[in-house]
């Protein structure tokens, strides 16, 4: 279970988020929607333990990771987080399997323990036959499927998307989305996906809408 209780972020003074709350059970998946600079990347960050709040608590499973020190931060998103941002953040120097394997790398080693599945991956995204691609030969819009292959391959308890169909075509965007939900809800994960397009959030279980008076839905 992820709870987020009471979290406030301020810049400069100006509170971007206030009084935050929102509890969310294994395998449901939720979109968020509102408008821009409401405030959604922001809340983003927070839940993925890029950025620190500066009152409330995220706890995920029992453990409030708003708490935890860097190296502790570090190994929860590692082993147990998945994401898919706006920016691709593909390794240039890695091939496309390699991009994806590359969490479970950090958890089991190289190998087929982590080749195989991140092959099952690229191949359920369409991009099986490209594994030994490297990033510049491909366009942006597979560079995003790529990301989304590699925040799922490990089978993370909480995915965070952040516009992860921005640079899709309608059809493959689709095709994304899809896999993206069936993954979540099979993995019995947590699912987040920040958008602004209500086709997209309509592959969510249920959609809330940040406000400046908060989180509705």
């Amino acid at each position: 279970m992820l709870e987020i209780d009471g979290l406030t972020r301020r810049f400069g003074g100006r509170s971007v988020l206030s009084d935050i709350s929102l509890r969310l059970r294994a395998g449901e998946y939720v979109a968020i929607v509102g408008e821009s600079g409401v405030g959604k990347s922001t809340l983003l960050n927070l839940i993925a333990g890029l950025d620190r709040p500066d009152a409330g608590r995220l706890v995920l499973d029992g453990v409030d990771y708003s708490r935890l020190d860097e190296d502790a931060l570090t190994r929860l998103r590692r082993d147990h987080l998945g994401f898919v941002f706006q920016a691709f953040h593909v390794l240039p120097h890695l091939t496309i399997r390699q991009n994806v394997a590359l969490p479970l790398w950090l958890q089991v080693g190289h190998g087929n323990a982590a080749d195989e599945p991140a092959q099952r991956l690229l191949d359920a995204v369409g991009l099986g036959e490209r594994h030994a691609s490297w990033p510049r030969e491909l366009s942006g819009g597979e560079m995003q499927r790529v990301a989304i292959a590699r925040a799922l391959v490990h089978r993370p308890r909480l995915v965070l998307a952040d516009e992860p169909t921005g640079n899709l075509d309608p059809a493959n965007g689709a095709r994304v989305l899809a896999l993206l939900a069936e993954r979540i809800r099979s993995a019995g994960a947590i699912g987040i996906l920040v958008t602004h397009s209500q086709e997209a959030a309509a592959t969510a279980d249920r959609v809330l809408h940040l406000t400046a008076g908060g989180l509705l839905g």
